[in-house]
């Protein structure tokens, strides 16, 4: 590694270390590893969503999109209201191994594998046999399926959740693939240990797709992995992980499948 691109690197590493709470960070850094604290926990994305308006729209509209097309499984743990109804509102509701959530006047609910609008649409029709006009609204309060973040010169950054064992070009191939501005051969995959710390493995990922890579290098992916897609220009994704929402971001993606 040349001079230009360990000092692209520390800068990331350092706008990493940055984001995390801001907390004293020791690390020891190499071409290949670095190590960092990890971040705090929080217990949904709602909640990173609100740390700071003006500079985290990027993870606003991440989280909005994870919402959105997120199907639910089991483990995951939502909440059914109902206006002006509280006999059937549910504020927490796990859902069981075989992917139902049982309700006090609909019984058990099938709600495995609709996303949070479709069960909305569901529960309004199921609630309609029994209620006149029902107001219907869903919350999906801890999403428990593996995730990995996507962030940087990608065609659609953002969460990828894992239903079967991916690798980073999979996974990268999920996000939409490179953008035009994208480096397929500077790579960055964020990695939090079991011990608090934080792995920083570079990768080329042009070298895999041309075939002159060793298998191993084409990572597999690990619940809480964040890949970093970076540009012809550093100063951009640096940006995004000095952002103020970048901590709660990493800490959201290693919530679950752990």
């Amino acid at each position: 590694m040349n001079l230009p691109e360990r000092f692209g690197l520390a800068a990331a590493l350092m706008a990493l270390a940055l984001a995390l709470q801001g907390r004293h960070v020791l690390a020891q850094t190499s071409p290949a590893t670095t190590q960092a604290p990890s971040g705090a926990k929080v217990s949904s994305p709602a909640a990173a969503a609100g740390q700071s308006p003006a500079d985290d729209q990027l993870f606003k509209g991440i989280y909005q999109e994870f919402y959105d097309t997120y199907r639910l499984g089991p483990a995951d743990e939502i909440a059914i209201r109902v206006t002006g109804q509280p006999d059937y509102t549910l504020e927490r509701a796990k859902v069981s191994p075989t992917g139902s959530v049982y309700h006090p006047l609909l019984g058990d609910v099938e709600v495995a594998g609709l996303t949070v609008p479709q069960l909305i649409e569901r529960l309004t029709k199921d609630f309609s046999e029994y209620l006149i006009n029902p107001k219907v609204s869903v919350a999906l309060i801890e999403a428990s399926s593996a995730k990995i973040g996507v962030l940087g010169e990608v065609i659609h950054p953002g969460i990828v959740v894992m239903n079967k064992p991916m690798n980073l070009v999979e996974t990268i191939a999920a996000s939409g693939g490179f953008a035009d501005t994208g480096s397929k051969s500077d790579v960055t995959v964020v990695r939090q240990l079991r011990d608090g710390r934080s792995q920083t493995l570079k990768v080329d990922v042009k070298r895999i797709l041309e075939g002159k890579a060793r298998p191993e290098e084409n990572i597999a992916m690990q619940a809480g992995d964040i890949v970093l897609i970076h540009g012809n220009a550093k100063k951009k994704l640096n940006t995004v992980l000095s952002l103020a929402g970048f901590g709660s971001f990493l800490s959201f993606i290693s919530l679950g499948g752990r």
